[in-house]
């Protein structure tokens, strides 16, 4: 027996977090029952309705991929821009992990599993995302100080991780930094910058957690193995 909102998650619906909000507004059905209970328990031979659709079991895909500039972190887009599981050959249901914005590159997961994407998204497991930022300005040691010892956005307080100015070119203008933090925030990054004084002329997302971009070029992507994967299921809170 398995909570509700885990099993849709699991069947690649959406996040947990959104099964738990579709349960409370009454969206869900299990054998014709609508339950709207949080804690409430299914097995393999129930059957559940979310939204009017029955859940059909599939199975679990991930895939990391170095997303390209001018690709939005969507499965779908009104304005008709791309969106980054167009980069993917598969005819399963997947979605990605977090967003990077239209303008950012780098690294994104993508999966129909909700409860691995949860342990990397959810602010309680503290999974650590590296960028690459150039910024407009020399980044002052005043100005890293305030990074680490945080700064309020959205009445959350964001200490980076760890922070490192790679190269200055005082011509120009502009820095290159590296920054880690594991808030979950949207444009966390730029708006911490932002927050201090600087604009955020490039992002790109190098890493998360213990995943790397490793040799994949732009819109080039892979499937994530199986040790990958139980060592994402195997994160515990804080660690």
């Amino acid at each position: 027996m398995e909570r509700l909102q885990k099993v849709i998650a699991n069947c690649g619906v959406t996040s947990r977090r959104k099964a738990e909000e579709l349960i409370v507004m009454g969206k869900v059905f299990v054998n014709g029952e609508k339950v709207t209970e949080l804690g409430y328990k299914v097995s393999d031979s129930d059957v559940i309705m979310v939204d009017g659709v029955v859940l059909e079991k599939t199975n679990k895909e991930y895939y990391l991929l170095n997303k390209p500039r001018g690709y939005i972190c969507a499965v779908s887009d009104d304005l008709g821009r791309k969106v980054v599981t167009d980069l993917i050959d598969t005819e399963t249901r997947i979605y990605p992990v977090g967003r990077l914005d239209y303008d950012t590159t780098g690294l994104i997961i993508l999966t129909n599993d909700g409860e691995f994407a949860n342990k990397l998204m959810h602010p309680s497991f503290k999974v650590m995302k590296t960028y690459v930022a150039k910024i407009d300005g020399i980044l002052k040691g005043e100005d890293i100080y305030k990074l680490k010892k945080g700064i309020l956005i959205d009445g959350t307080k964001c200490v980076v991780d760890k922070i490192k100015v790679k190269k200055i070119d005082k011509e120009k203008n502009t820095s290159i930094v590296v920054i880690g933090i594991s808030v979950g925030i949207n444009h966390v990054v730029k708006r911490l910058f932002k927050a201090i004084g600087y604009e955020v002329l490039k992002l790109k997302r190098e890493s998360i957690g213990f995943f790397d971009l490793g040799n994949l070029q732009s819109g080039e992507y892979r499937m994530l193995d199986d040790k990958e994967v139980k060592k994402v299921l195997a994160i515990n809170n804080g660690k």
